[in-house]
């Protein structure tokens, strides 16, 4: 199978190796072709991206990246929301649980937020309307509400999901969110066998942080799922732990979720567990449940048994934590 690689920008390049060193043990027969793209790689050739880059994923159908950099006042907002916006890669998937060994307030949290992924706020449609005033327009369409909407619920069904939330805030922005969330009830009657209920996205967080566990999938527009969905990391340890993949018709991305960390880009100390994850969601949506399961069991074993990184109390390098896992995955029965 072919998989476009992104290493993307500062410890991108190191997680990255991670990636390649973990899917050998794992005898994924990935074939993994590198492009480069991002920050540095701007920097170096004035392009956002290696030529061939677009061309190779849409043969591909799949990718995975690494972090990448926005440079600041440079021309182009982000490489993350070109790709989306590109291939039309509308849902955003971000699942959420604790990790034994990680330090976290809650227990037992598993959950997981499907965001909008190509419209809301994130259009980018700005400008400004005198020297004192920016204008921004919001866009949720009927089209991109009921198609993750039904996304959401489809999942909730095929993963065992028993209920399906709506974050919204229709109590003011009536229209737009008023839109949302009057599709989600509408669609909501094609699945009774999935519970379904909304909430407003500033309630939500409090009871977020009060209870994350009351919560199973998470449905929201393009701007709240990008905030809760970071708020939910950082109750189970942080982005280290957050991989994500964006979904479309014809192409999948899947990335970890954190920055490019430029501040310890080369020193060796990188958290690849994200990433690692990215790829394990990559291996079960493409038919090797088996594999993704004995990978997310190796980085919860590594990790319960404290063998960790620094970021999240251990004393690992990013290629020590790497090798342990590979060993538990080489003395599984694959």
């Amino acid at each position: 199978m072919d998989v476009v690689l992104i290493p993307g920008d500062g410890i991108g390049k190191e997680i990255s190796e991670s990636v390649k060193t973990v899917s050998d043990a794992l005898k994924c027969d990935i074939k993994w072709i590198e492009y480069k793209a991002g920050a540095d790689y701007y920097a170096s050739d004035n392009k956002l991206m290696e030529d061939g880059l677009l061309e190779e994923i849409a043969r591909c159908h799949i990718a995975l990246k690494g972090p990448t950099a926005t440079p600041i006042g440079t021309g182009f907002r982000s490489i993350n929301v070109y790709l989306r916006q590109n291939f039309n890669t509308y849902a955003n998937v971000r699942p959420v649980s604790t990790f034994e060994g990680v330090a976290s307030r809650y227990e037992d949290v598993d959950l997981v937020i499907i965001r909008e992924n190509t419209e809301d706020l994130y259009k980018g449609i700005e400008d400004m309307l005198d020297e004192d005033t920016a204008h921004g327009l919001k866009i949720i369409t009927r089209q991109a509400s009921e198609r993750i909407i039904r996304y959401a619920f489809e999942y909730a069904r095929k993963n065992g999901r028993k209920k399906v939330t709506c974050v919204h805030k229709a109590n003011i922005m009536k229209l737009t969110d008023g839109l949302f969330l009057d599709c989600f009830t509408k669609i909501s009657k094609e699945y009774p066998d999935i519970m379904n209920d909304s909430v407003i996205i500033d309630a939500l967080c409090m009871k977020l942080v009060s209870d994350p566990c009351q919560y199973d999938v998470l449905v929201a527009p393009n701007l709240y799922g990008d905030i809760i969905s970071d708020l939910c990391a950082g109750l189970v340890g942080g982005l280290g732990f957050a991989p994500s993949a964006n979904i479309g018709d014809n192409v999948r991305i899947y990335e970890a979720v954190h920055g490019s960390a430029p501040d310890i880009a080369g020193k060796g100390i990188a958290n690849p567990s994200a990433i690692l994850l990215a790829l394990a969601m990559l291996l079960k949506d493409n038919g090797m449940s088996d594999k993704a399961s004995v990978l997310e069991k190796a980085i919860r074993d590594c990790i319960k048994d404290g063998i960790k990184t620094k970021d999240v109390g251990g004393n690992c390098s990013t290629a020590e934590f790497t090798a342990a896992i590979r060993e538990r995955i080489e003395n599984e029965a694959l």
